[in-house]
């Protein structure tokens, strides 16, 4: 996969270990060890996806996911400790694909990021549609091919997870998924934390929902998962 991944990281080790398995795979890494440093240089040249730890000298990394996303809207994984619930909750809110918890496989945050990426370039869309599918429930309008969404004929800008996941949600009406089939099905691990799915559907209710507070489409299903109600 011909790209450029900016890895910004203040762990000497951490940064090298994983550049050179991004490296293997044809990736083109650069990185970097400070916040401001990375942010001015990602603005100067846009990286196509960031690998991105929370705790950095000067800047943290959510502050410089924040204003990078006011220039461009880099495809973003952040890294963060295994016990930064909350930190990990915000990113997913403000907008970033993934994260990946300290320690990690340098292997899964490899399949992570092609993940990503391929989500980004819109080739790798959800099972089990074809690709010339307009979903229509209610006031909102998907459209596969372009890969837009309407509520009442307004244009709504999902990021491509969140696209992916209403697709997914909207194709199957009236099933109840787990979590984890979710996460399977959309983000295509066959593990991981679960909180990932909760956020996004939080996102995705607030742009789609008349009221987010209490989702008529979008439903809860609770102790199993979610449902979507046309």
């Amino acid at each position: 996969m011909n790209a450029t991944v900016l890895l910004v990281d203040d762990d000497p080790t951490v940064s090298e270990v994983v550049a050179r398995y991004l490296s293997r795979e044809g990736f083109e890494v650069r990185c970097e060890r400070d916040g401001q440093v990375a942010l001015e240089h990602a603005r100067a040249e846009l990286p196509d996806l960031m690998v991105l730890d929370l705790m950095l000298p000067g800047m943290d990394g959510l502050e410089v996911f924040r204003r990078l996303r006011e220039v461009a809207p880099v495809p973003t994984i952040m890294l963060t400790a295994r016990g930064d619930e909350a930190d990990r909750v915000l990113g997913l809110e403000i907008g970033a694909d993934d994260y990946v918890a300290k320690p990690f496989s340098p292997r899964e945050l490899t399949a992570r990021v092609k993940s990503v990426l391929r989500r980004a370039r819109g080739i790798d869309p959800p099972a089990g549609r074809g690709a010339t599918e307009v979903l229509t429930a209610g006031d909102v309008r998907l459209d596969q091919v372009g890969r837009h969404v309407t509520v009442r004929d307004v244009p709504v800008a999902l990021t491509a997870l969140e696209f992916d996941l209403l697709a997914h949600l909207m194709s199957h009406p009236g099933r109840v998924f787990r979590r984890e089939e979710l996460l399977d099905a959309v983000w295509h691990y066959t593990f991981g934390d679960t909180s990932t799915v909760t956020v996004h559907i939080r996102r995705v209710r607030e742009k789609v929902e008349r009221d987010p507070s209490a989702p008529t489409m979008i439903q809860t299903v609770w102790g199993v998962g979610y449902r979507f109600e046309p």
